[in-house]
């Protein structure tokens, strides 16, 4: 089953491209805000704030997340039956043990988190281990363990990093433009044809660029959901079992109290979606997760 996820090798080379790509977009995105304000400091700002928000997030990302659910630790003793469908997915999948955590929600749900394989972590909520049979529940915990196998957790904090550093840069421009701060930065530097255009356009360029870094991440989130379901689903040799969950856990009403935009991308279904309203196509583009329906149609697809 090692087969199913990257070889660790190239999970190593592939974490070290996302930084250096996620500090080459600050980089450029600093550069051009000190040229157009010019202030040399912000592009040292921005490269030091960036360095910070990675440090915390690949450090620290799956304590503050526990800390927000309010997840606590279970081992064995606590819930024998999920401890071993854990251990025995890990041990087909040739990953190690990772830690279980129990998140006192009555939604059925879950999510996976932690920086590699090596530190990783599952949290379930009480009403998944209440509302799924074994077959449902081994399947929702291997799509998990295809996440942590998959290395999604590093890929999508880095892309809510990027998002939220590219929603800040945007804000900030906008409200510096707005009391003429980009204007007197132009004059004051003398007039620089091309920084001058980019400072007009500035305002549009960082709506447009929070709107794309929001759909880009987005666009992650839902294409390794998909990943993750087909990975779950030859972990456990039964994609039934994790149709039949999602159509479950979809369905379910329960609303949770430690739901946030922050988290949302992290659980194994929307926490937010709401089973008795149909979903608009424009709302589509700013799920966090696929659609149920074709998240269930391409399971049964490969059951076939």
């Amino acid at each position: 089953m090692a087969s199913l996820y990257t070889h660790k090798e190239s999970n190593i080379r592939r974490t070290y491209l996302i930084f250096a790509l996620f500090f080459s977009i600050v980089i450029a995105i600093g550069w051009t805000f000190s040229q157009i304000y010019g202030n040399p400091s912000i592009l040292i700002v921005a490269v030091v704030f960036s360095s910070l928000m990675s440090i915390i997030s690949y450090w620290f990302s799956d304590k503050i997340i526990l800390r927000m659910t309010r997840a606590v630790p279970i081992d064995m003793k606590n819930n024998p039956e999920l401890y071993r469908i854990v251990e025995n997915l890990c041990i087909t999948a040739g990953l190690p043990m990772p830690k279980i955590y129990l998140v006192p929600e009555r939604q059925p749900n879950a999510f996976a988190t932690g920086r590699d394989p090596e530190h990783a972590v599952i949290a379930v909520t009480a009403g998944l281990l209440e509302r799924l049979d074994r077959s449902e529940l081994e399947g929702v915990l291997a799509h998990e363990l295809s996440h942590i196998g998959n290395r999604d957790m590093l890929v999508s904090t880095v892309s809510v990093i990027l998002f939220g550093f590219i929603s800040i840069l945007a804000d900030m421009s906008l409200r510096s433009m707005w009391w003429g701060g980009g204007q007197r930065g132009n004059n004051r530097k003398g007039g620089n044809g091309l920084i001058l255009i980019i400072g007009i356009a500035l305002p549009i360029l960082a709506i447009l660029a929070a709107l794309v870094a929001r759909l880009m991440h987005l666009a992650i989130s839902r294409r390794r959901e998909f990943l993750a379901d087909t990975s779950g689903a030859l972990l456990t040799r039964y994609p039934e079992g994790l149709a039949k969950a999602l159509i479950k856990i979809s369905s379910d009403p329960t609303p949770m109290a430690v739901a946030s935009n922050t988290t949302a991308h992290l659980w194994f279904d929307d926490p937010f979606d709401n089973p008795k309203r149909q979903t608009p196509l424009f709302h589509k583009l700013f799920m966090t997760h696929p659609p149920v329906e074709e998240r269930v149609r391409a399971l049964k697809e490969m059951s076939l």
